[in-house]
């Protein structure tokens, strides 16, 4: 097993392998009683202050600018204009970000701007969750508090250590309620072991894949078909260690999601690998993400809210030429996806029929997701051209000639 693959995949990893001791230490002088609510805030907010200077380096300033700003956007602005204007600060400097940093001749093996960037739109995720939950009344600030004792639980929740790098998102209410009861409940060792043994079978099975690719030669035509769906396997086993691993380390400090509230459980997977419906898979990948955006984007937007959440998506995610065509090609994916499904589904009756259906829109679905996933992660305009020349766009045509075809003859769509 090359570890050294997994470091270069996921430069993080090492500050989340690190950060471990310190989950388990926290959890541990919470269960003692050693620590008080207030000292709870100060020792998650301080480690998280610490392993952002650790991984990012200088570059961990663009990350405490953003955060001290909207704490005090959030202590000053009222709860009617809270969201409106933590959204234009969190987007505005993650777009700067964004562009100056790609702007810029970076050594490609300085993996601390891509630390710092992924820490941002994390951060701008739960600065607008709790923009939001303030604005809708889920969360009343404290009025007659310090301004201080009223900031530090904030700091904290945008900053807590076992969040810096990844995880899923929680809410405010949750982290606070997880924080005061922090160590009351039984240390969950094994819920951990769990993650972390599944983060090991997951390195295996993706060393073992880049191990079978790396002696194969070019491809021409069709043969490029399955190249690339391996390819996009290999990112896609990259993201759920990931996500594996961000679990894991929420687990120990005893900050675990809710029961069916993180990004990967085994039931999570199986659909992910399974689903025949690319809808089925845009609602499942990453689905704390995909949570935020349908708060966020989808059930705030009066017209066109499926192009606008993908659209928006790829401005969150950076605006580079790859993330644009891959997230605006999702959405169109998507739409036609609905509407094959509800025709094609109406007229399989027997079950051969079914069978075929079902076995060949998997196929399709599995190769579709491979075209934009490769697409996304493309970072030069050149590379994104050749896969449009190439014999793999010929799927996503089809399921876009499909989508006017059944647009032009009226089909309902399915919900």
């Amino acid at each position: 097993m090359r570890w050294a693959d997994l470091l270069v995949l996921l430069p993080a990893a090492p500050y989340r392998l690190a950060a471990f001791p310190f989950a388990a230490l926290f959890h541990h002088l919470c269960a003692s009683g050693r620590l008080s609510l207030t000292a709870r805030y100060i020792f998650l907010l301080a480690g998280g202050c610490l392993l952002a200077a650790t991984a990012m380096g200088s570059y961990a300033v663009l990350l405490f600018i953003p955060a001290v700003g909207s704490v005090l956007v959030l202590l000053s602005i009222s709860p009617a204009r809270a969201h409106t204007w933590v959204f234009a600060l969190q987007m505005s400097w993650q777009t700067l970000c964004h562009l100056g940093l790609s702007s810029q001749e970076l050594d490609p093996q300085d993996a601390r701007p891509a630390i710092a960037l992924s820490a941002i739109m994390l951060l701008t995720q739960k600065a607008t969750s709790l923009a939001l939950d303030i604005h809708e009344g889920l969360v009343p600030l404290q009025l007659g508090q310090g301004l201080l004792r009223r900031a530090l639980p904030l700091c904290s929740y945008l900053l807590f250590f076992p969040a810096l790098l990844g995880g899923p998102l929680c809410s405010f209410s949750r982290f606070r309620a997880q924080a005061e009861s922090s160590g009351a409940l039984p240390w969950p060792l094994r819920a951990a072991g769990r993650r972390c043994l599944c983060a090991l079978a997951l390195q295996g099975l993706r060393a073992g894949l880049a191990g079978g690719l790396a002696g194969r030669q070019g491809c021409a035509g069709l043969g490029c078909l399955p190249r690339v769906w391996a390819r996009a396997l290999l990112l896609r086993l990259a993201y759920y260690l990931h996500w594996v691993l961000d679990e894991a380390l929420l687990e120990v400090a005893g900050f675990g999601p809710e029961a069916g509230q993180g990004d990967l459980s085994i039931r999570d997977l199986w659909t992910l690998e399974t689903t025949h419906r690319l809808a089925v898979f845009a609602r499942t990948w990453n689905k704390s993400t995909s949570r935020w955006l349908r708060r966020l984007v989808f059930q705030r937007c009066p017209a066109q809210p499926l192009l606008a959440t993908f659209a928006f998506s790829a401005w969150w995610h950076g605006l580079r030429p790859g993330q644009v065509f891959g997230f605006l090609c999702w959405a169109v994916m998507v739409e036609a996806d609905y509407r094959i499904h509800a025709f094609l589904s109406a007229r399989a009756t027997s079950q051969g029929v079914k069978l075929l259906y079902r076995g060949t829109t998997w196929v399709f679905t599995q190769l579709i997701v491979a075209y934009i996933l490769v697409a996304v992660e493309t970072e030069s305009f050149s590379t994104l051209c050749l896969l449009w020349t190439s014999c793999n766009s010929i799927l996503p045509l089809a399921y876009g000639f499909a989508l006017l075809l059944l647009l032009f003859a009226k089909k309902p769509k399915q919900n």
